[in-house]
Order: structure tokens, then C-alpha cells, then sequence
């Protein structure tokens, strides 16, 4: 049995760990850590949770665990993740702290120093799909952003291809408001996001950009430049990216299909949808599930790619890896 530790467990993404932990046949909730509830029960802060005993993070015990979930804010998690790991538990960050590779390029988007540069090149960025092979029995996971899954996931099969793209990629992305986590903001507000649909940080200005960047230049030499404009969505959950890719030369859209279909033919968790289909929220709230929907008119395919930002885009990604990490049958606790 896996024993696993929950920091952060009274926000949105701890509360669906629990959930999915606790329906998982080869793992065990050990304790669930809150610095600001500590000496509740999660059942006091979300009325249908189970009372589990909610503990300071400092008096968390690491000897009892064999996995940490961190879903703390950046530069607390690589603090934790720090300590987590000398005392022999493998980790796996929600946050954005061992995302991005370089630290200079942290300490750009997130305005200070990285807490722990010298566990950067050890964390395996954990989109699932894409890295799988680097996962079994790593120490040190970054379960990517939410917006970057539902883009990520849609380029791949496009980008290892080498197909000819002129510049740049766009990508339209819209969240549901649970995205901006559980601290209450004015833009987050019932009364502002109700009847209302909103773009934000867009230009070069979301902190998500960067990690799209990094992966999209893996992936393909002299990459394609990207246009990432985040839109909040007045839903609770689930993200839609709508995608932009223009080819230099014609393209047919069944290779382009065969080539979807074969870069994810057995995964049990991206559907390639049918023709004449787009990809909706309905494919994929409250599941592990990313659907992916395209369309080519002229020489630019139309990506649809749509995920659950709770669930794919956070916590069932994270015990996803977890799956793979253990030798654990991937979909346990997941369907």
C-alpha cells in the first residue's frame, strides 16, 4: 500500500486528491496537512469531505509516508519538496516550482529566487503521456499547469512530426473559475464572473507561458513562436484551448488525423474525436480525460483540446504519475 501525505488539502486540488486517493485500490492517506485550518477536520471546511484530521505542515510525519502531494503555493512547495525529499519521500509538486528548468527563468516570472535550484534538473516534468518512460521510481515529479496540458497534450503528435509551421502558434484558452484557486479576488467573485466572459494576462504577461515554451522547443528545433491568451470562463471547472497551427504547404487532413490517432492510439485517458467533432467541457468534467478535436480549412488546423483543470490539469494528473511512479496499473483510482 502507498502511503501518501497531502500539503495543502483544503484547496480545490487537495480536495480532489482525497477524493481520488481514497478510491484507490493500492494507496492510503497517511495524514492531510493545512497551515491555515490546521486542528480542524477537512469535513469543516468542505461540508461533503470525510473528517480527516487536518495537520500543521511542520508537524507533518515524512517517516510514514512513501509520497508527498504538494499543492502549495510556489517557493513554500520547493521549501517542503526540499525537506520531503532528505527524508527519503518521493514527491510530487502541483505547483510551479520545478516546472521550469532554468532558475533565472523562475526567478523572471516569479520575482524572486528559486528556493532550491539544485533540484531542477532531478524533477521530471510529469505530463504523463509524453514522459512516461522518465517516471517509474523518480523522486522528484512537477505535475504541469493546467492551461499547459490542454495545450501540450493537443501539439505533441503536430510537433514531433517536423511538419513545416509557418509562425506563430496561437492558442485561445478558457478556464472555469476554480482555476484561480480558493482565495477569494475580485475578479474571482460571483458577481463579477457571472454573465461575464473575460481575457486576462494575455500577451506575454501568464506565468504558464514559459513552461509551454520550454516544452515546444524540446520538442522541435528552431520552434514555432506561441500566442497564449487565457480567458476566465464563467463555469466552476474545465478548460477549452482552442489552437491555431498554420502549415507553410497544403496538408491532408486524414494524415494529419492518422498522425493523432497513432501518437495516441492505447492511451487511456486523450481521445482523438471524430471527425466533423469539437472538443467541449462535456467531454471531460470531473474526469482524467483530455478530448482533442481537429479541423483543417486551408492550410491552418483547428486543435480543440478540452480537460478538466482539477482533475487532468491537477490532481488525477498528479496520481496519474503517482500510477507510474509505484508500478501501479496507471488508471487505478481513476475511472
Amino acid at each position: 500500500m502507498i502511503k501518501a501525505g497531502i500539503f495543502g488539502a483544503t484547496g480545490y486540488t487537495g480536495l480532489e486528491l482525497v477524493k481520488l486517493l481514497r478510491r484507490h485500490p493500492a494507496a492510503d492517506i497517511a495524514f492531510v496537512a493545512s497551515q491555515s485550518q490546521a486542528g480542524k477536520t477537512l469535513r469543516d471546511v468542505f461540508p461533503a469531505a470525510p473528517a480527516l484530521p487536518l495537520i500543521a505542515g511542520a508537524d507533518a510525519p515524512l517517516d510514514a509516508i512513501d509520497v508527498a502531494f504538494l499543492c502549495l503555493p510556489h517557493a513554500a512547495a520547493a521549501e517542503t519538496a526540499t525537506v520531503a525529499l532528505a527524508a527519503g519521500t518521493r514527491v510530487i509538486d502541483l505547483s510551479a516550482d520545478f516546472r521550469l528548468r532554468d532558475a533565472a527563468t523562475y526567478a523572471h516570472w516569479y520575482a524572486h529566487d528559486h528556493p532550491a535550484p539544485h533540484l531542477l534538473a532531478e524533477a521530471v516534468y510529469g505530463l504523463t503521456e509524453v514522459y512516461r518512460a522518465e517516471l517509474p521510481g523518480a523522486r522528484l515529479v512537477a505535475n504541469p499547469g493546467c492551461y499547459p496540458t490542454s495545450v501540450l497534450l493537443a501539439l505533441w503528435p503536430l510537433l514531433r512530426a517536423g511538419l513545416p509551421i509557418a509562425e506563430p502558434i496561437i492558442a485561445d484558452s478558457k478556464s472555469g473559475v476554480s482555476g484561480a484557486g480558493r482565495t477569494p479576488t475580485q475578479t474571482s467573485h460571483f458577481v463579477e464572473v457571472a454573465d461575464n466572459f473575460s481575457a486576462y494576462k494575455i500577451g506575454r504577461a501568464h506565468r504558464h507561458l514559459p513552461e509551454m515554451e520550454q516544452a515546444i522547443a524540446q520538442w522541435r528545433a528552431a520552434a514555432p513562436a506561441l500566442i497564449f491568451s487565457p480567458h476566465l470562463l464563467p463555469v466552476p471547472r474545465g478548460i477549452l484551448s482552442t489552437i491555431y497551427v498554420t502549415f507553410e504547404k497544403d496538408v491532408a487532413e486524414a494524415d494529419l488525423r492518422d498522425l493523432y490517432t497513432a501518437a495516441y492510439d492505447g492511451e487511456p485517458f486523450v481521445s482523438v474525436l471524430p471527425r466533423g467533432q469539437t472538443a467541449a467541457l462535456a467531454h471531460v468534467t470531473h474526469t482524467n480525460r483530455c478530448a482533442i478535436g481537429l479541423t483543417l480549412t486551408g492550410r491552418t488546423l483547428i486543435l480543440t483540446s478540452a480537460i478538466d483543470n482539477l482533475i487532468k490539469g491537477a490532481a488525477g494528473q498528479a496520481v496519474q504519475n503517482m500510477n507510474v511512479v509505484f508500478g501501479c496499473d496507471e488508471t487505478a483510482g481513476l475511472e
